[in-house]
């Protein structure tokens, strides 16, 4: 049968099937174009994502493909003979096995869901036009050169997908970058008309959010801030933070400065042109993207490169931060622990409920208490004191900033209900804030047992790191939930170099499986410590 010249009937059906297949297509896409999301519209993250997962995803799309293909050539078979509509019956266990796996993909549980932005809309449009054209295409040629399947051909298309979805994205990448220039041109506007805006720039391999906080706290005693929130980083969502989030009164306007690769934090410098920075500390997280140290390294310093006259604080704790504070030639500042340092501090005493220290600040000391956990915030609050410090807060307002700080969700946050005690480190996690959360753990008495997926995106390292990892958790905990295979093998060496336990290691597929064990494993008394959780590219 020639399609196009079939009845208006099978011509009518066949656009209608092509429509609401391009719909199904663009729900079990979800999970590339979440992927996209989650790199920043960068496709070395998408690549990173099929290398890292060994496209387990793909896998299971053609499961679907085979069952949905197998059933309508059985179905054609039987039903052959009855007339030509019979090649739409088999369809329907096509449209059963598709709904059952999208639901099945909608219930996962997501650490960043995917966010309907205005992009991703368009995109996903795009994904449905592309896969509307290529299901009506297949039918046409079926139809014509293969008549026995005809309307079944639809049962192949989920297939096309992890090539469609990149395509979508390279076709809207003009059209991106023309809106990306209407919104930077409208937020440049509205930075310029506030010429006395304090701009600070905050940059880290860890602890940007953290720090971003405390010195919000800090400069809010003096100043009408606006604070980048939640981790909004990227070039699109600084962007947004200007155009939505700053108030013509603002009188600071802090932005966490995010990097998945070289240039994009001189784009958000080009973007606010700061007056200050801090640097948090290099280390060798995103090393899938990056590459190497060295490369995340010299993404780091296109801060420093941005700042004119204004202070630029480093980390005296982090040797790629103590590197860059070495090597910079502008109104530098240094601060650290236990050191000859312009912020220091020192008498640390760090305790289950939090710690009290004393900071010194060009030569003047506070004695002071946060109810934050961890040696990484000390870190944080010494950077954040110096800046806040030279921009006219004075040490009591400092003292009293600390006093009133609040643990961040799921860094390092405590949580104590029903006897259990709970130390949320899950939201992400590098070497160092690995060390610095099993430290924290360290602190507690009774049994502690670590819940970890171990870390990701080291590139090359992952399984070398993870085996440290594992060496680290042997130190402190009793008992090791292991989430995912991603780091199973890496982290169980390193246990068990250690002389750990091998009857304490438990391992689980998902965290709600290790949530599940923990109920079970639980006698009272118990510290857990929850380090780091799987992005949704690995799962």
């Amino acid at each position: 049968m020639n399609f196009l010249n079939a009845t208006n009937l099978h011509l009518y059906i066949g656009i209608v099937l092509s429509c609401v297949n391009g719909v199904i297509m663009c729900l079990l896409s979800s999970k590339f174009l979440h992927v996209i999301q989650l790199s920043g519209y960068k496709i070395g993250g998408y690549r990173a994502y099929l290398k890292e997962t060994k496209s387990s995803y793909i896998g299971r799309l053609v499961v679907l493909c085979f069952m949905s293909l197998l059933c309508v050539l059985v179905t054609n078979s039987l039903l052959d003979g009855y007339g030509e509509f019979y090649s739409y019956i088999g369809l329907i266990f096509y449209f059963y096995f598709s709904i059952v796996f999208i639901i099945n993909v909608y219930r996962a549980p997501q650490k960043t869901p995917l966010k309907q932005t205005h992009r991703m809309q368009r995109l996903t449009f795009v994904v449905f036009l592309l896969m509307s054209g290529i299901t009506f295409v297949l039918i046409m040629l079926f139809s014509e050169y293969v008549p026995f399947i005809r309307f079944g051909v639809v049962a192949i298309t989920p297939i096309f997908l992890p090539v469609v979805v990149p395509l979508a994205h390279f076709i809207c990448i003009p059209m991106e970058g023309a809106f990306r220039q209407i919104y930077k041109s409208r937020a440049k506007k509205k930075l310029a008309n506030m010429p006395n805006l304090i701009k600070i720039g905050i940059t880290g391999s860890y602890g940007k959010t953290t720090t971003k906080h405390i010195l919000n706290v800090m400069l809010s005693t003096k100043y009408k801030v606006c604070m980048s929130p939640h981790s909004f980083n990227t070039p699109m969502g600084l962007t947004k933070v200007i155009n939505n989030y700053l108030d013509a009164n603002d009188e600071v306007l802090i932005a966490e400065m995010g990097a998945r690769q070289m240039g994009d934090i001189a784009y958000l410098c080009n973007l606010i042109h700061p007056k200050h920075a801090i640097i948090t500390g290099v280390s060798n997280q995103h090393l899938a993207t990056f590459g190497s140290v060295e490369n995340v390294y010299k993404a780091k310093h296109e801060l420093v490169d941005a700042i004119d006259d204004g202070y630029i604080c480093f980390n005296a704790e982090n040797d790629g931060s103590l590197r860059m504070y070495n090597e910079c030639t502008k109104n530098k500042i240094l601060c650290g622990l236990n050191g000859d340092y312009f912020s220091n501090i020192t008498n640390i005493k760090a305790t289950p409920k939090g710690s009290t220290f004393d900071l010194t600040i060009d030569n003047e000391t506070i004695s002071c208490s946060t109810k934050l956990l961890g040696i990484s915030n000390l870190e944080d609050i010494a950077l954040a004191g110096a800046l806040a410090y030279k921009m006219g807060v004075n040490l009591l307002g400092i003292q009293n900033a600390i006093a009133n700080l609040k643990p961040i969700p799921h860094r390092i946050e405590l949580i104590e209900e029903n006897g259990l005690t709970i130390i949320d480190d899950s939201f992400n996690a590098s070497t160092q804030s690995s060390k610095n959360a099993l430290d924290t753990l360290a602190l507690f008495e009774g049994t502690k047992i670590v819940v970890t997926p171990g870390l990701v995106e080291l590139g090359d390292k992952e399984y070398e790191e993870n085996v440290v990892f594992g060496e680290n958790i042997a130190k402190v905990a009793n008992k090791v939930i292991i989430v995912n295979k991603v780091n199973k093998q890496a982290i169980t060496t390193g246990l068990l170099k250690s002389g750990f336990d091998e009857n304490n290691i438990i391992e689980v597929e998902t965290l709600n499986d290790a949530k599940q064990k923990l109920e079970e494993m639980l006698e009272g008394g118990e510290v857990v410590l929850f380090e780091n959780d799987l992005p949704d590219n690995y799962i």
